[in-house]
């Protein structure tokens, strides 16, 4: 077995052993000595944001002359590895970690230093030609750097997975109203026999609750966009030019190739992450609706003999160990799974979002790691869901038409000609004898059956109003 080999690093708390071949130094290695939580590092979102903040940094410290144009040069092209993700093993800091981030904020302050040193004096054997907090760090505190990358990375998952992706599900739900058009089915209120409507129109209200989820997440945006880098330490920009801010928010919306905009109040964006926690609520929102829709195929494909059997979602795995034949809808269970963590996360993220101290909050890694892994979750499931279940769902038409037919309920259209007792009595004798309601009204309504045939029609049902007046 080979044996580890070490180097010595220090800071200001003394020297310490680093693992020879890694990029960070004393600082990222007390972390890692010290978090030994979850073995879970912070996600890969959240450290290209690191990646593209300090990059900008770079740049805006050159453009306002307090650095140099070699040494900004070096840390912008090693911040970009850092974001591509060239690098993600050299950051390995728990989840769980100082409340600020401050662990991860030197992590990728000493692993662009260390890349950004090398390739401007190779051979030189300077190891500290750029410094992790003079140099990459310049103008910055690890208590906006973290608020910051937290804004930038959320925003980067919504605009180029989740809100993709949402659009792609409603597009899909959209295809498959279209495709089933105007066949009519029996609707339910309390899981009981309601007034009948079109697939078109029951999927129809799944995409608007789509739609009205994007809404609100798009909304959340705008105020997730306010960055308070520039901030520095508490808010009221120690050590940063007053110019900082404002360019740090137009680099990084070129880079990012998104719009940000620079906090107006820096000490509300360190102080609290309301609007973290408030675009976790829309994400809380969005579970909400995809567990309503996918609870919705469950049941209609329940079956395929004792349950509702209206759909037919597609076959994608054995649903049993023991019961040959067994199919069981795995992807709508899945999404039920993700809601369900989504929800949780944000619980854990409105616990977070209040536990600060007057000027900076310092549960800001759980805030990141918990809303990243809440977006990607709902944009996964959300294609999946459209691709391999509503995409290829057929519906049952002879299943649909023999549960409308027998539908009792159908006599509400009755009521404003005959009365609710006397459509009620139609009713129950329907239910009873187990015979179409339209038999029953014929023999005991004392209409005509060319007139009880327009009032009951199913289809002409679900445009409302009154009929046959």
């Amino acid at each position: 077995m080979a044996t580890q080999r070490y180097r010595t690093e220090h800071d200001s708390m003394g020297e310490l052993q680093v693992p020879a071949d890694a990029l960070w130094g004393a600082q990222t290695q007390r972390a890692v000595q010290n978090f030994p939580v979850s073995g879970r590092p912070m996600p890969r979102g959240f450290i290209r944001a690191l990646g593209l903040v300090k990059a900008s940094a770079a740049s805006v410290n050159a453009e306002l002359g307090l650095l140099p144009k070699g040494v900004s040069r070096a840390i912008h092209a090693a911040a970009l590895q850092v974001a591509e993700g060239e690098h993600d093993a050299q950051f390995p800091i728990d989840i769980y970690q100082t409340g600020s981030g401050t662990s991860s904020n030197m992590n990728a302050n000493e692993v662009i230093a260390t890349l950004a040193s090398r390739a401007g004096n190779a051979g030189s054997g300077s190891k500290h030609a750029v410094h992790p907090n003079d140099h990459v760090n310049l103008g910055q505190s690890s208590n906006d750097v973290i608020p910051t990358a937290i804004r930038v990375s959320a925003q980067l998952a919504v605009v180029e997975d989740l809100l993709p992706a949402l659009k792609h599900l409603r597009k899909t739900i959209d295809g498959r109203a279209r495709a089933f058009g105007k066949v009519v089915k029996t609707g339910r209120t309390h899981l009981m026999d309601a007034m009948p409507l079109t697939f078109a129109q029951e999927f129809g209200a799944w995409s608007s609750q789509l739609a009205s989820a994007q809404a609100r997440i798009e909304d959340a945006l705008k105020r997730l966009r306010r960055l308070p880098i520039g901030g520095t330490a508490i808010g009221t920009g120690i050590n940063a030019d007053p110019r900082f801010g404002k360019a740090m928010a137009k680099a990084l919306s070129t880079l990012a190739m998104t719009k940000f905009e620079s906090a107006a109040d820096k000490f509300e964006g360190l102080a609290s992450q309301d609007d973290a926690v408030e675009l976790s609520g829309q994400l809380s929102a969005l579970a909400v609706a995809l567990m309503k829709i996918a609870n919705d195929l469950r049941w209609m494909n329940s079956g395929p003999l004792a349950g509702l059997g209206e759909l037919e979602l597609p076959a994608l795995q054995p649903g049993s160990s023991i019961m040959p034949g067994k199919v069981n809808p795995v992807v709508p269970e899945a999404t039920v799974m993700v809601c369900a963590q989504v929800m949780g996360h944000h619980t854990a993220i409105t616990v977070a979002g209040q536990t600060g101290n007057f000027q900076l909050n310092v549960t800001l890694p759980l805030i990141a790691a918990n809303l990243l892994d809440s977006i990607g979750l709902l944009a996964n499931v959300s294609r999946l869901l459209a691709d391999t279940t509503i995409a290829g769902m057929k519906v049952r038409r002879d299943n649909v038409a023999a549960a409308l037919d027998r539908n009792p309920i159908l006599v509400t259209a009755l009521n404003p000609i005959i009365g609710y007792e006397k459509a009620a009595a139609i009713a129950k004798r329907a239910y009873k004898e187990g015979r179409p309601v339209f038999e029953i009204a014929v023999e005991d309504s004392g209409l005509p059956a060319t007139q009880l045939k327009k009032l009951l029609d199913p289809a002409a049902l679900t445009r409302g109003g009154i009929h046959g007046k």
